[in-house]
């Protein structure tokens, strides 16, 4: 069996080595062996680093977004490979998975993406509100000045509510317009809430009975699913429901603080923001191939948003080449901002069954970049054999593995 050294030392300074080994004694703590192979020239590292009784992550997480990790996955990374006061950056923040999860465990937080929904998404959960502020702003609202601007809307929500949710809109941009940073803390909390309680399966949401909260059905699919139930949508509570999820989000507490951070809305290989060295662990996770329609999916929450999708430029790579080619774009601006001794840990998830192992074209990416290569660690879940990691089925398609490049810049 390796010990917890053997993946990590030649990752880290000698006394962070020494420290790892004292604080984690061998892999067999991730729930059994870890099984080392080389695949084409590609050393990988197989275990369920993070077992099902550690997926409880902080409530401040509970933000759905399409294809975004789980908490366990930086917090892995942060934990081994930084100490508190670090710059932890994720140049595809998504939902804000990374930051928060820094924030959490006191280091800095730099973010960036493509899609200014993210930012809606993750700095308020950076510089989180108690209810009773929230309460007290929401009291101010004037919920009878909306008007319906759109009626294909109705399919989602009661007219009451449709109502609200168009003064709600009224009052968020008067308060925190997209235009500029917001100086209202308390509105920016309140718009981040609901922008994640626009449609969703329960009473916890403004709309009707819909699909999950974390893709938006087109009007035409939400009509469908209304006749097929023979229901029309109920009236909800908008204050209510804002305050229920609040009261979620905070139950675990909050980060010691206001967390220092700097988010930017860009594409992920030019970050003007940020200086030369000064990152101390990236990780992230690129948009992967053609399988998430991302405008399609956030529809909705950029219409609340006051967001038009259609010029969000999020890339859409469709084949091997453009994607590896992305990539490498990333990784030359990561040779910039990661420190010497810095880390990279670039998930890929697993695209088309298993057939396409992305991990190999970052691989091929890197190559003659100022990083050393250090291996791929595939977080195995504990239903799936690991034969599934090479895209051999079990019974299933897909694998159902993270998969994680570890990079490390060189001195």
């Amino acid at each position: 069996m390796l010990n917890q050294l053997s993946i990590f030392d030649h990752m880290l300074p000698p006394s962070r080595a020494l420290d790892l080994v004292a604080e984690i004694k061998n892999f067999a703590d991730f729930g059994q062996a870890t099984r080392c192979e080389t695949v084409g020239g590609i050393p990988y590292f197989i275990n369920e680093f993070w077992t099902a009784g550690q997926r409880q992550a902080h409530s401040l997480h509970e933000i759905s977004y399409r294809a975004c990790f789980k908490a366990q996955l930086p917090q892995f990374f942060i934990e081994r490979l930084t100490k508190p006061g670090d710059l932890v950056l994720d140049p595809f923040m998504g939902r804000g998975t990374t930051l928060v999860q820094a924030a959490l465990m006191n280091r800095r937080a730099l973010g960036n993406d493509v899609n200014p929904l993210s930012q809606l998404l993750a700095r308020p959960r950076l510089r989180p509100m108690s209810l009773q502020k929230v309460a007290a702003a929401l009291a101010s609202v004037d919920w009878t000045c909306g008007r319906i601007e759109r009626e294909d809307l109705l399919a989602f929500y009661h007219p009451v509510t449709l109502r609200k949710l168009e003064s709600l809109r009224i009052w968020l941009a008067e308060r925190v317009p997209l235009t500029r940073e917001p100086t209202d803390a308390v509105a920016d909390w309140i718009r981040m809430v609901a922008i994640n309680r626009l449609s969703g399966h329960s009473p916890g949401f403004f709309s009707g009975r819909s699909m999950p909260p974390n893709q938006a059905v087109s009007v035409k699919a939400q009509l469908k699913i209304n006749e097929k139930l023979g229901v029309t949508p109920p009236e909800r509570d908008v204050v209510a429901v804002i305050l229920k999820k609040t009261q979620t989000l905070l139950k675990d507490g909050v980060p010691s603080g206001q967390a220092d951070h700097c988010l930017s809305t860009g594409q992920a290989w030019s970050l003007t923001d940020i200086k030369d060295g000064q990152v101390d662990l990236t990780v992230t996770s690129p948009p992967f191939l053609d399988i998430v329609q991302y405008a399609a999916d956030n529809w909705l929450r950029c219409w609340f948003a006051g967001i038009n999708p259609e010029e969000v430029a999020i890339d859409m790579h469709k084949t091997e080449k453009a994607w590896t080619d992305m990539v490498r774009r990333v990784l030359v601006e990561q040779a910039r901002v990661v420190r010497p001794g810095g880390h990279i840990a670039f998930e890929v998830g697993e695209v088309r069954g298993g057939k396409v192992l992305l991990e190999r074209l970052v691989w091929q990416a890197a190559e003659g970049l100022p990083f050393e290569k250090l291996g791929v660690m595939v977080n195995d879940q504990e239903f799936t054999k690991t034969a599934n990691c090479w895209g051999v089925e079990n019974g299933a398609k897909g694998t159902n593995t993270n998969r994680i490049v570890l990079l490390r810049r060189e001195f």
